[in-house]
């Protein structure tokens, strides 16, 4: 009887009397799936959190290459750019006087009011305040006169050369008789000038100090 011949003569439901070389052989086919299962479950599972974290590297990795490809690819437009910021900027900062050049300005500004009729009532320069390169000065203002003088003054704060910013604007009537021809005008005029290399660098230490101050035990 040939190996082919004795494997079918086996009782599947009676493997006791399977001869030993068989029995044998079917532990070790056994032992093999089972060995298979448990590296897949041991090793290729506990791989796969490993595996997921790569997978995230990796893409990350990706997005990141193509940000920075983007920004080489784009470098000329990016310069452009900043050249096109900086000289706006400097156009802006030179409509902005010098300490010297305020009270030119404020008298411009009372003169632009005198120019359209307006009476002046009040004109109250008020205490600057320094931000970060700049500083700004606010005037209280009243003007009597019709709203066609106060059209024409506010259309004279526009065409100075240096930046003037109007708040706060209110219109009352001085009397009913009046009508539109004998109005009030009360506002708050801006203006502004850079601060020079020394003012900012004392304005920088000020907040230096006074964050300090803020911090506990910073007065110490």
């Amino acid at each position: 009887m040939n190996l082919l011949e004795e494997l079918r003569s086996l009782d599947p439901r009676d493997p006791g009397r399977w001869p030993f070389a068989v029995r044998a052989g079917a532990v070790g086919v056994c032992f093999l799936v089972l060995a298979g299962v448990a590296s897949y479950v041991l090793v290729w599972q506990g791989l796969n959190p490993q595996r997921e974290q790569l997978e995230d590297q990796e893409t990350a990795l990706r997005s990141e290459f193509r940000t920075k490809h983007s920004k080489a690819t784009n470098l000329e437009v990016y310069k452009q750019q900043l050249v096109d910021i900086e000289k706006s900027f400097g156009a802006m900062l030179r409509q902005l006087p010098s300490k010297t050049e305020v009270d030119n300005l404020l008298v411009d500004i009372s003169q632009t009011g005198l120019a359209s009729a307006l009476t002046q009532k009040l004109f109250q320069p008020d205490t600057e305040v320094k931000k970060d390169f700049y500083a700004e000065r606010p005037i209280k203002i009243r003007f009597v006169g019709s709203y066609h003088e106060f059209g024409q003054f506010i259309s004279g704060i526009a065409a100075l050369p240096r930046i003037v910013t109007l708040h706060d604007v209110q219109i009352t009537t001085v009397d009913k008789s009046g009508g539109f021809d004998n109005l009030t005008m009360d506002l708050t005029a801006k203006t502004y000038r850079y601060l020079d290399d020394e003012e900012v660098a004392s304005a920088e230490a000020d907040r230096r100090k006074a964050d300090k101050a803020k911090r506990p035990g910073g007065a110490g």
